[in-house]
């Protein structure tokens, strides 16, 4: 009867899975950290010569965007669509923002860019949100 036992199927914990997800995300965010950094080092530069200055701009700011997504990766699911939807909205904006006034913009200008990708944004994730629930 040896055809008719029932298969092993390795199963992963509950723990195990939080665990790799954690971890993807968190390589992830430090994927898209060095990329911010590296562009808004490279604005900051202005086509001049690399200078301490502006690579440690550039480190800073991938370090602080890579911890504040990974940051709100981690807390936003706990929230309803709405504010989930605007929570990503709004680092998605200031972001944004951030970049274009580091650019030498004026500050109107940098500010009509980041609500405008933070509408464009919203309006993705609260679609998303709102069709999978």
């Amino acid at each position: 009867m040896a055809h008719a036992a029932p298969a092993f199927r390795f199963r992963r914990s509950r723990r195990s899975r939080a665990a790799s997800s954690a971890v993807r995300w968190a390589g992830l965010a430090l994927l898209m950290g060095v990329v911010y950094g590296l562009w808004a080092g490279l604005i900051r530069r202005d086509g001049g010569p690399l200078t301490a200055g502006s690579a440690l701009f550039g480190v800073l700011a991938g370090l602080v965007f890579a911890v504040l997504m990974y940051a709100l990766h981690r807390a936003a699911p706990s929230l309803p669509r709405e504010p989930r939807a605007m929570a990503w909205a709004a680092f998605a904006g200031i972001s944004f923002g951030f970049l274009v006034s580091a650019g030498g913009a004026s500050v109107v200008r940098s500010t009509i860019f980041g609500l405008v990708a933070a509408a464009s944004v919203f309006a993705v994730t609260f679609y998303r949100y709102y069709t999978t629930e």
